[in-house]
């Protein structure tokens, strides 16, 4: 890969981390955006999509509202993309979606660390802003904001150079990663299915998504 791809994608991933919670929040932190945009971005959409589809089974259960905690996926999913453009989608998407959950929960451990400096400055400037003394808000702000670039550009660096490391390796014999895949992939159905059931609420919710769910696999099963 050329220096300019690299940096492109780079920028990428640092804007799909910032969209999360900071600014924007245009859905581009979505896996399957983010990987669309980076499978483009490469000159292979299908990896993008596919690995993107597998990434936001797991992340449809995140909800980045109030102090929850929840993985970042957009960076992750960018070095997942990235880790299995040009490779056999049915030997590459169980590593990719692999690596994309360690990468999307270290994210996740980064917010935390993130709103732990954040309060650490606001309480810095509370007698300030008790006094409403002009442009103390501001600063705060902008710095909660530059935090999160960092942030987001020090987790977009790592998973490329993961992904890059790992796409020197020794690749996956046919068994393996036809197997690591099926494992992947089921593991997210099963988070999707965990999810849904815990929104679900009344019966009546469940009994809904039970019919959508047979109906779902019905429609695959005719294929």
């Amino acid at each position: 890969m050329t220096p300019l791809p690299v940096l492109a994608l780079l920028s990428w991933a640092t804007i799909t981390g910032l969209d999360l919670a900071s600014v924007l929040q245009g859905l581009f932190n979505r896996p399957l955006l983010a990987g669309g945009v980076t499978g483009v971005m490469l000159g292979d959409p299908e990896t993008g999509l596919r690995v993107g589809a597998a990434l936001e089974l797991f992340a449809l259960d995140v909800l980045p509202i109030g102090a929850s905690r929840y993985g970042d996926y957009g960076a992750a999913t960018v070095a997942a993309v990235v880790l299995g453009a040009g490779q056999w989608w049915q030997i590459a998407l169980g590593e990719c979606v692999l690596l994309g959950l360690l990468l999307a929960y270290g994210g996740g451990w980064s917010m935390v660390l993130l709103r732990r400096l954040t309060m650490q400055v606001v309480r810095r400037a509370a007698p300030a802003l008790d006094r409403g003394e002009p442009g103390v808000a501001v600063r705060v702000h902008l710095f909660g904001l530059a935090a999160d670039v960092v942030r987001s550009g020090i987790l977009a660096g790592v998973g490329l150079a993961a992904a890059l490391a790992l796409r020197s390796a020794p690749p996956l014999d046919l068994g393996t990663g036809r197997a690591l895949a099926l494992v992947t992939v089921a593991g997210g159905f099963l988070a999707l299915i965990g999810g849904a059931l815990r929104r679900a609420g009344s019966l009546r919710r469940m009994a809904w998504l039970a019919a959508g769910v047979g109906l779902g696999a019905l429609g695959l099963a005719l294929r």
